[in-house]
């Protein structure tokens, strides 16, 4: 009798900013960390040339980059993350980065994670500069260096819910079921404080400022040929 565990599934996360991972997609997150997986998350920058600094402003360019990091070691606590890895590349300049060199980066981290499922912005439809660029960047080290793992691209809100207005059919989405993990979700985004205190509806009743929250998380398949890819599971 094979008394063997089953080896454990691995989530690899390439994204540009802290909050990047818990208002695109946290509660599919905390679902698969609740379910065992081992998630790694990148962080590209630290969000140091964001717009919001708190409300009322208490932050400013020099002490923006240790607060939004702290603010994201939260959230991951709250989601369950595991590994959280910095580039320390300056906000709003990915797209500028060396790309051969960060692509090497990236296939350097995909090798030594093993991932089942890597997650990252499309290059196209990524809503930032820099998130375009770690996508481009991420999908490219992905090509060359993941042969069993599965890509998939994070999208915003309920937008693939009509996949067509993106030339897009339903096949090439993945929709997950989250209602179960927007506590967790909810929790991530009070971590980014200074990020979400202008959003009044984030601090209201817990009750009130989960009824804001969708039921489901969107991903755009982005590995077409990968066969049998099921409609409600990364994995």
């Amino acid at each position: 009798m094979n008394h063997e565990q089953a080896p454990k599934r691995k989530l690899l996360a390439v994204f540009a900013h802290p909050d990047d991972e818990s208002f695109i997609c946290g509660g599919t997150l905390a679902k698969y960390a609740s379910e065992g997986v081992e998630i790694t998350l990148v962080s590209a920058t630290k969000g140091d040339m964001g717009r919001r600094m708190g409300n009322p402003p208490y932050l400013n360019r020099e002490s923006m980059a240790l607060a939004r990091e702290q603010e994201l070691r939260e959230a991951c606590d709250c989601l369950g993350i595991g590994r959280l890895i910095f580039f320390g590349i300056r906000d709003k300049t990915v797209e500028f980065e060396d790309e051969a060199s960060l692509i090497e980066r990236i296939e350097a981290l995909i090798r030594e994670v093993e991932p089942d499922v890597v997650l990252t912005f499309h290059e196209q439809y990524g809503g930032h500069p820099d998130h375009c660029a770690i996508g481009k960047a991420a999908t490219a080290a992905f090509r060359r260096s993941a042969d069993k793992s599965k890509l998939y691209f994070i999208t915003f809100g309920d937008a693939l819910e009509h996949p067509e207005k993106y030339k897009y059919t339903k096949k090439d989405v993945v929709r997950i079921d989250v209602q179960a993990h927007n506590v967790a979700k909810l929790a991530a985004f009070r971590a980014h404080r200074c990020q979400t205190e202008i959003d009044e509806w984030v601090w209201q009743s817990d009750k009130a400022a989960l009824s804001r929250f969708g039921k489901y998380e969107y991903f755009l398949k982005g590995d077409v040929n990968t066969p049998q890819q099921a409609n409600d599971d990364l994995f």
